[in-house]
């Protein structure tokens, strides 16, 4: 408990030295087999007295495949050549004039959140890939925020973005964090230039060759601890041992300004995402609606640093509300972050670390004051 209150206030202290400082607003579109765990007990008879075999199913070995390993983002079998490759986290502008977005289908990860409280709050999305030389386009690439920086080093990823306000400079100074900012492929798509900024085939390979003290496998500051705990794929989290879960068919996220929400697929079981009242496809994966497995819903306090909108998240914080959403059902949970390097960890109401499926993961960090605007059904 004294690690985590120091943790907090040195937190809250950086908070506090931000929210006096003022700066330039930085320009913004106009308008992201496994078998039961108790004993299986059968009575043998013979001539004897009876005895007693207890053959004990707890321990069932994980499958393997040869060459392939369980992703640590998704669960999901992926070539074993990937499995000490550190993984991109790429902000996503997600104004609507930033449509359509390229490769977002294809991630592991994607968080959503609020950007600034201007725009009525308009969100971006941080969206991590672990195969990223997979895919042929990543963008529009736009600005990093201080949130951004707390979260990505539990990733033990490279944060890809083009500058951001000097309130970045403090968290863009740690040894744990390293970003690639602004080096990455312009494409003539007839927008304003602040849009047409990708990753494009190669780009991530040229800015690790420019960096060379930038490992491209997992360096000194990862977590050998699961930073997800998944379920079986033979037996997944339905919800259904939760007394307190209900049905998650629809859900509407509070973000005003692109108002996303998600569809529930019985036949996919997996979540559509839309926003600004129409599907988020993807021409870079054959117009492919973006899609997820699991919905990790945060309840964050924040502070706004200036007049312009600049604000950050507490997202280094403890016990705080949330939802887990899976299958067609949501039960309330709780989340804690220690620190920068820790992973956030979602507990149900029991305190026990929830498990998730196997999946594409949407994490949403959603402000305090329009949490009540969610809504579940």
């Amino acid at each position: 408990m004294k690690k985590k209150t120091i943790s907090l206030m040195l937190a809250l202290s950086a908070v506090l030295v931000f929210s006096g400082c003022a700066g330039k607003e930085e320009p913004e579109a106009p308008d992201a087999e496994v078998t039961s765990d108790e004993p299986v007990i059968s009575i043998v008879t013979d001539d004897s007295a009876p005895t007693v075999e207890v053959s004990d199913n707890s321990a069932v070995s994980e499958e393997s495949r040869e060459g392939m390993y369980r992703s640590e983002l998704t669960n999901e079998w992926i070539d074993e050549s990937l499995k000490d490759q550190r993984p991109i986290a790429v902000m996503i502008d997600n104004e609507k004039t930033a449509l359509p977005h390229y490769g977002v289908s294809q991630s592991d990860v994607v968080y959503e959140m609020t950007n600034s409280t201007a725009n009525d709050g308009v969100t971006r999305l941080m969206v991590l890939f672990k195969d990223y030389n997979s895919i042929k386009q990543i963008g529009s690439i736009r600005s990093v925020r201080p949130t951004n920086l707390q979260v990505v080093p539990e990733w033990n990823a490279v944060i890809c973005h083009d500058g951001g306000p000097f309130y970045i400079d403090d968290y863009m100074a740690k040894d744990f964090v390293e970003n690639f900012s602004g080096t990455f492929s312009r494409v003539n798509n007839g927008k304003s230039r602040e849009f047409t900024e990708y990753i494009l085939e190669g780009d991530i390979d040229k800015n690790f060759a420019s960096h060379p003290k930038y490992s491209k496998t997992y360096n000194d500051y990862h977590s050998e601890e699961p930073h997800y705990l998944f379920a079986s794929d033979t037996e997944p989290n339905d919800l259904s041992q939760y007394s307190d879960s209900k049905s998650a068919k629809h859900i509407q996220m509070p973000y005003k300004h692109n108002k996303p929400y998600f569809d529930y697929d019985e036949s996919t079981g997996l979540y559509a995402y839309s926003e600004y009242g129409m599907a988020h496809t993807d021409p870079g994966n054959n117009d492919q609606q973006l899609t997820f497995k699991n919905l990790l819903i945060q309840n964050c306090r924040y502070v706004q640093f200036d007049e312009n909108g600049y604000m950050m998240f507490h997202s280094i914080d403890f016990n705080r509300d949330g939802y887990y959403i899976t299958n067609g059902k949501a039960i309330p949970i709780t989340w804690s972050k220690e620190d920068e390097l820790s992973a956030t960890r979602y507990y149900d109401k029991n305190g026990d670390e929830i498990k998730i499926n196997t999946g594409r993961t949407y994490v949403a960090l959603v402000p305090d004051d329009i949490w009540s605007g969610l809504t579940i059904e």
